[in-house]
């Protein structure tokens, strides 16, 4: 809320001042307060029509656009002071910014009456006709003795007014959300979609898909450029967890959970769906789901699996199985299909892509969620949607803050996607969002919850056979230069057995996989027989020295520890145990005497679990177990996983949670208000990638893209030839039909005039000019890389 304080006097010195200043402070963390001085108000004097003194103006303006009015006013004679009347008069002439607007009056005073008579004579006159106030009523903050309340430099010091004061601001906030009424928003809205889904990835490929299909008018949102959408979905193994048996499905779930439990109707909706998988694929997918249980054979591509659970120790797991899409895995084929569903949907679906959610937008006073504030390029756009937005926005995992809050990690190396940067997390905090799962995550690597260290913003590699690295004289270090995990054990999405649990490894900052000469040779045997390592980056990412002394000091862990972690490691080997972890022996060779090798590892993640906790109609909850509404929510963002993870079960949640959120997002509800905005609307950079992939390109031509247009992304096809520009054809764009058609006519003229993207902006077109001139010199840069390579 933002409220205007009018001072009532125009005295040097007044507590009534101190009081409106502390009052801004106090009150800070919830409204705006703008404490206003009467002193440059001229007399009133009955003006020409129109002829109103600036400074009159300016204060007329103010009002004008707060939510309320809070007025100081001092006491004189039993009445208001003249410079107050005085300001009134003129704003009640032919200025009227007091008419029907929340008004809240303290007052202090050096005796005891506290401006009882000021407030009730001040009561009378905002109430006349022509000023038409609406003062708070049965609240009446008068201040006596006000020389004893404040201190030395101005701050209320008196609790029990203190309390009162903020009693009758927390009233006067309600009284001016009544007045304003609901909603009590004032947006200027860019466009307008009766659903929103923020998110393109499984879950959000499924939940505008059916949005869509009852009737939605629907824009799904990515923060990941052309070409990079999909979330994790896209780099999962494409394994959709399904089970003949509802009853065996919820006995194996809650073991997993245990010793955390989900609520009962949340549980069954999500193992409800999953059952019905097989259903699912052939109705919604159009293709007869492959069992992996009972239709993979021997040398197809995927192999045989002796048990389809993850934990088959676990009661009911015989019931698991994996739906897939055909026979093989980690090839994107499901991701495909449910980006197909999207594209072919494109006459009822808007995609942006490259944009960036920033806020939910909330109605105060009903809660409602009404829409989304998205920064596209350099414009934030507030996009309004009727009846739902479905939060699909993956997780932290690439949040070093929030994974160094939930995960006790400063830095988790990726092993899907990048763009999961918790803008849902943190957007679902903003609206009072109740959290869950927020310490569950799941990892694989190359060894259980640790891959090879890569550059920021890199993706870790997923290597899950590779026998050398857990065979022989190897062995994983912590930063304290000793062992921590068996590195042969068997692990599900990275957690391993550890004294009555399945945890994820400790995580350190700088693990390294240590070993000798003898398993240098066997990796480069292994290279030159295969002509590449599993991770070719390896040879040259080695730390190398002759003695395990200098090499603790290249690694910068204790020279001691690691000293005695080869010495117990060896004597582990020759006695044929491994007392400390429980390595199998006949994994485990004696290091030699050198030269020693190392390579840097890193923590990994595959995917967080924790975000908005969601009740059985996706419907995403608050604080207090309250749907918020026109809020759902859907797949790894708010994950129904609470301890243990069985394989394939995120996508199951993308497809069921998917199918609820959309469904539920797109019934239209009593409480719906439609805005008429459309200037956002109608672009589709899924379908312009598409149409930039599909252009044909000749000799010497090269396309390129900006997304900095005021519509959306400009594509351009660029003719360069003997160290000139030849012609520059704009291919796609999304630019207003006046001005903004008249830059599409003539930047690319001036360009090839000028053969020189150095050209004047068109007047009024200044951003479908700078996108044009970014599109050609994106071409531009393909020239010099062809040249180079």
């Amino acid at each position: 809320m933002k409220y205007v304080a009018l001072m009532g006097t125009t005295a040097q010195h007044s507590y009534n001042r101190d009081l409106l200043q502390f009052m801004a402070h106090h009150f800070s963390h919830q409204a705006t307060i703008e404490v206003n001085e009467i002193t440059g108000i001229p007399l009133f004097n009955e003006p020409d029509q129109n002829d109103v003194p600036a400074s009159v103006q300016q204060l007329n303006d103010k009002i004008s656009q707060a939510d309320g009015v809070i007025i100081g006013v001092p006491e004189y004679d039993h009445a208001i002071p003249a410079a107050l009347k005085n300001v009134i008069e003129w704003l009640s002439y032919q200025l009227h910014p007091f008419a029907n607007k929340p008004v809240m009056l303290v007052g202090t005073s050096l005796g005891i009456q506290g401006t009882c008579r000021a407030q009730g004579d001040l009561r009378r006159i905002l109430n006349s006709p022509g000023v038409d106030a609406q003062v708070l009523p049965g609240n009446e903050y008068m201040l006596s003795y006000a020389g004893k309340a404040f201190d030395e430099t101005g701050e209320l010091i008196d609790g029990p007014s203190i309390k009162f004061l903020e009693r009758c601001f927390a009233n006067f906030e309600q009284f001016v959300k009544t007045m304003n009424g609901t909603p009590a928003l004032n947006i200027d809205w860019q466009g307008s979609y009766d659903v929103i889904v923020l998110g393109f990835g499984g879950a959000g490929a499924t939940a505008a898909r059916f949005a869509a299909d009852n009737g939605a008018h629907v824009l799904l949102v990515d923060a990941a450029p052309f070409g990079r959408e999909g979330g994790n979905t896209r780099y999962s193994a494409q394994h959709v967890v399904t089970g003949e048996s509802l009853d065996q499905l919820t006995a194996y779930y809650q073991a997993l959970g245990a010793p955390f439990s989900t609520p009962v109707k949340t549980l069954n909706a999500y193992l409800s769906g999953m059952s019905q998988i097989p259903t699912y694929f052939e109705k919604y997918l159009g293709i007869k789901a492959v069992s992996w249980k009972h239709d993979i054979k021997p040398g197809d591509a995927v192999a045989i699996k002796k048990t389809m659970a993850e934990y088959p120790e676990l009661a009911g797991s015989e019931t698991i199985d994996f739906a897939l899409v055909h026979k093989r895995d980690k090839d994107a084929a499901l991701w495909k299909l449910l980006r197909k569903s999207v594209l072919d949907r494109a006459d009822k679906i808007d995609v942006w892509l490259n944009s960036r959610a920033q806020h939910l937008i909330q109605d105060p006073n009903s809660k409602i969620i009404q829409g989304v504030q998205i920064k596209r390029g350099e414009h934030l756009l507030n996009l309004h949607a009727n009846h739902g937005v479905v939060l699909a926005m993956g997780g932290f995992e690439n949040n070093a803050e929030l994974t160094q809050t939930y995960l006790h990690s400063a830095h988790l190396t990726p092993l899907g996607t990048l763009y999961n940067r918790g803008d849902g997390v943190k957007m679902a905090q903003e609206v009072d969002a109740k959290m869950w799962h927020m310490t569950n995550y799941e990892s694989h690597g190359i060894l259980p919850g640790i891959t090879f260290k890569e550059d920021a913003n890199e993706r870790g590699r997923q290597i899950e056979h590779w026998s050398l690295l857990k065979n022989g004289s190897i062995f994983v270090i912590a930063d304290d230069g000793t062992r921590y995990f068996p590195e042969d054990a068997k692990h599900r999405h990275g957690h391993v057995y550890t004294h009555g649990s399945w945890l994820i490894p400790m995580k350190n900052q700088h693990p390294y996989l240590v070993f000798d000469q003898i398993q240098y040779e066997a990796f480069k045997a292994q290279e030159q027989r295969d002509g590449q390592l599993p991770y070719p980056k390896f040879m040259r990412k080695l730390i190398t020295a002759p003695t395990i002394e200098k090499l603790a000091a290249k690694l910068d862990v204790p020279a001691d520890n690691l000293q005695q972690t080869v010495a117990d490691f060896n004597h582990y080997t020759e006695v044929g145990r491994d007392f400390a972890f429980g390595r199998d022996p006949q994994t485990m060779r004696q290091l030699d005497a050198g030269p020693y090798y190392a390579i840097a590892a890193a923590n990994d993640v595959l995917n967080t679990q924790g975000g908005p906790q969601r009740n059985e109609h996706a419907q995403i909850l608050n604080v207090n177990n309250d749907p918020i509404p026109h809020l759902f929510g859907a797949g790894e963002l708010g994950g129904i996983v609470a301890n243990c993870y069985q394989g394939g079960g995120n996508l199951a949640e993308c497809l069921i949670f998917g199918k609820l959120a959309g469904e539920n997002a797109a019934r239209p509800k009593s409480d719906s208000e439609s805005v008429d905005a459309d200037e956002a609307n109608g672009i589709n950079d899924l379908v312009d990638g598409e149409t930039a992939a599909n252009v044909k390109l000749g000799a010497d031509q090269y396309l390129g893209s900006s997304n900095a247009g005021l519509g959306g992304k400009v594509i351009v096809r660029v003719t360069y030839r003997d160290h000139k520009i030849q012609a520059v054809d704009v291919i796609q764009h999304h630019e207003s039909e006046d001005v903004g058609l008249t830059a599409i006519k003539e930047i690319p003229q001036e360009i090839v005039a000028a053969n020189s993207t150095s050209v004047d902006a068109v007047s009024g077109a200044s951003a479908s000019s700078r996108a044009i001139k970014e599109a050609v010199q994106d071409a531009l840069k393909q020239v010099t890389n062809s040249v180079t390579n």
